[in-house]
């Protein structure tokens, strides 16, 4: 499953962006699905019609039109998520309104970045080291982890990461990010190193955040989208909260 993930997102992004926009579109409404699915296990009830509009258009608009309209539209959204909370009768409103929000911003606002990435000229590049710098974290953090894991990093949440593992993941995502910047974006390599170590930070916590979730929601995974991997939102957590980053990096330090 996961090298037939890794083709349909290289055969896409190379062969069109719009369609791998069309994919990436797909995904935030399928991780918008999953956490309507995961959220009503504690009877959370966040509006339907906003959200899923949402997941496809805060994407759509970030790509078509750029960085501001991309801000706008998200506030838009986010207006229309508490309007429909406000009009659903015997609700509560601010309980609603609230999970509303957090599934606007945690998914297609943060898949909107992987759109602007995917704007510039070698927008295509820039998508490819991001997905592998955030891969390399997750190889390098398991691979180390099952090996020579021994002190967890937070029990409570996430029992089975440990300090190796994210000493492992560090040394992977720093080779991968001079590797991808120099090579792929003939960037400078402190760049890629710079990358990497912002990288290792936040695919580590996108990872935790989602365990926290999960945990509060009492669900071992989002959903069983995906056989063997669980939901497809288990495979977006480093990648969600990594892409803002990485999108910022490479759009002041490696110019299209």
């Amino acid at each position: 499953m996961g090298v037939a993930l890794a083709v349909l997102v290289l055969v896409s992004l190379f062969t069109n962006k719009e369609i791998f926009l069309a994919v990436a579109s797909g995904a935030s409404a399928l991780g918008v699905w999953e956490l309507h699915r995961a959220l009503a296990h504690r009877d959370f009830q966040p509006p339907v019609i906003s959200t899923y509009v949402g997941s496809v258009l805060i994407p759509v608009v970030a790509y078509v039109w750029g960085k501001d309209a991309f801000a706008s539209v998200i506030v838009l959204v986010l207006v229309a998520v508490v309007v429909e909370a406000s009009v659903v009768p015997h609700a509560d409103v601010q309980r609603n309104a609230a999970v509303g929000a957090l599934v606007t911003l945690y998914v297609p606002a943060l898949v909107g970045f992987a759109a602007l990435l995917l704007k510039s000229g070698d927008g295509d590049l820039r998508i490819v080291t991001f997905i592998l710098v955030v891969v390399c974290s997750d190889v390098g953090g398991y691979a180390v982890g099952v090996l020579f894991g021994k002190h967890p990093m937070a029990p409570s949440v996430s029992p089975k990461k440990s300090w190796e593992g994210f000493a492992g993941s560090a040394i992977a995502c720093l080779i991968g990010g001079v590797l991808a910047v120099t090579l792929l974006l003939d960037g400078r390599w402190w760049v890629g190193l710079l990358l990497g170590a912002c990288v290792v930070v936040t695919a580590t916590i996108g990872d935790l955040c989602e365990s926290v979730i999960k945990r509060d929601l009492g669900v071992k995974d989002m959903s069983n989208l995906i056989p063997g991997h669980g939901g497809l939102m288990d495979r977006l957590d480093s990648l969600l909260v990594s892409v803002p980053v990485v999108w910022a990096i490479l759009t002041v330090l490696v110019p299209s």
